[in-house]
């Protein structure tokens, strides 16, 4: 027997009835995008290097310690999972010109990649969903970002996330404020870890990100960007907030909030929890009036935002906010296989009216000593009885978590009929429906009567 082989650390399968929770979720976040009118972007898994040391920064932890990079063996290209979505969604929008008409809202679902070490709610393969308004400058529009994220949570149940906020202001500003920081941190060089010290000169602001406790003190007497900010900086930031006050959003200013990328300039904001450990956000993002330019686009201003599907999938799960695994609508019980041309067209036919249905046919064990697929077919075509007894039919029926069971045996198809049977009602309750009419029968199931 050849050796099993198992799924890379960190990046893990999604099986069912775990599954069922994304999809739902899923279709509660294509919901909100359609009420705020963003469009879908599905981009590549793969993008060049040189998109995300760009987009980045080259001093970002992602850039230096977290990309999975490699080399094409064919024309020698460099290449990278995508770490995140924003640069290749930005790349998309200047490749095909997306702005010459105006500016775009657009949402993204998928998997991202980073080397880091997998715990809870991060792995090295995890999923984002984020979303993104370009060309589109004024404060009203950051705000409504944050407005859209605030829906989601509201619409999920989720009520323990809590909103933090912060300006990052112009570059000319943030210069400035660098200036400072360095100055401040060499004066206290002795405090300062390996990570800072590495950090001194080429990105100080990431100093005050540190989640190293000897050096909180430090970071919370360092200058602050806010006292840098000029008019323009503070107004944008006084029309955010005051937007999300007439919207009864409640939220806290974070001086110290400076995100993980280079791009950011204005508005910046994190959503929040105590509920995963120190891998508190769950959603964050802001302004990057830079960036399009920055990758060899023509100037224009953007704001977005992206959140980690792990922690909210965790926190709906910790809350009980999940919905129940919902099974088929019908199961159907095939006694014998005589008829099973016309049970197969019934079948289609209900699923056709949008009827989910599962068909019982016998299946293999994947367990040592169990029939071969081949034994096993071979029986089916030798022994009709061996479709399993009515017994242990509606024993997988129940366990499907079907609403009803239909029959088909040899007496109903015989009367052309098909007897329905309740799973669900505590009794069993059942009765013979025409096969002519059961169109009608679906329709009163997708109507719930």
């Amino acid at each position: 027997m050849s050796q099993k082989l198992t799924a890379v650390k960190g990046m893990n399968d999604l099986l069912p009835p775990d599954s069922y929770a994304w999809v739902w979720l899923e279709g509660v976040v294509q919901n909100v995008m359609r009420r705020f009118a963003y469009s879908n972007i599905r981009t590549p898994i793969v993008e060049p290097t040189a998109l995300f040391i760009r987009g980045l920064g080259e001093v970002t932890d992602i850039v230096e310690k977290e990309m999975y990079s490699f080399e094409d063996r064919l024309n020698h290209e460099q290449l990278t999972l995508r770490p995140e979505a924003t640069a290749g969604v930005v790349r998309a929008v200047i490749e095909h010109n997306m702005l010459y008409d105006g500016g775009k809202r657009l949402y993204y679902m998928g998997p991202m990649f980073r080397h880091e070490r997998p715990q809870r709610g991060r792995y090295r393969q995890f999923h984002q969903i984020g979303a993104e308004a370009l060309g589109f400058a004024l404060p009203e529009v950051d705000a409504e970002m944050i407005l859209m994220a605030h829906t989601l949570w509201k619409e999920l149940g989720l009520k323990n996330v809590k909103l933090e906020l912060n300006s990052l202001g112009e570059p000319d500003e943030r210069i400035k404020h660098r200036e400072a920081l360095i100055k401040y941190f060499e004066s206290h060089s002795s405090i300062l870890d390996e990570d800072a010290k590495r950090r001194l000169h080429s990105n100080p602001l990431r100093i005050l990100d540190t989640k190293n406790p000897a050096m909180q003190e430090l970071v919370d007497g360092a200058p602050k960007l806010m006292d840098f900010l000029g008019s323009k900086s503070k107004a944008h930031l006084d029309a955010v907030c005051s937007l999300l006050d007439a919207n009864s959003v409640n939220y806290t200013l974070n001086p110290r909030l400076v995100r993980g990328m280079d791009y950011y300039n204005l508005t910046v904001f994190e959503f929040i929890t105590d509920q995963l450990g120190s891998q508190g956000t769950i959603c964050g993002g802001g302004r990057y009036d830079y960036l399009i330019s920055q990758m060899g686009g023509k100037s224009a201003p953007a704001v977005g935002w992206a959140m980690g599907v792990e922690r909210v999938i965790e926190l709906l799960k910790d809350a009980a906010l999940l919905p129940n695994t919902r099974g088929p609508d019908v199961y159907a019980v095939v006694p014998e296989s005589e008829g099973l041309q016309q049970v197969m067209q019934v079948l289609q036919n209900l699923r056709d009216k949008g009827v989910s249905v599962q068909m019982h046919s016998p299946s293999v064990s994947g367990n040592p000593g169990s029939a071969s697929t081949a034994a096993v077919a071979g029986a089916v075509a030798d022994d009709r009885s061996s479709r399993g007894s009515m017994k242990s039919q509606f024993k997988r029926a129940d366990a499907s978590g079907a609403s009803f069971a239909l029959i088909f045996g040899a007496q109903e198809l015989a009367k052309g009929v098909v007897t329905v049977k309740s799973l669900r009602d505590g009794i069993g309750t059942q009765r013979e429906e025409s096969i002519a009419q059961i169109d009608r029968w679906a329709s009163s199931l997708q109507s719930g009567d």
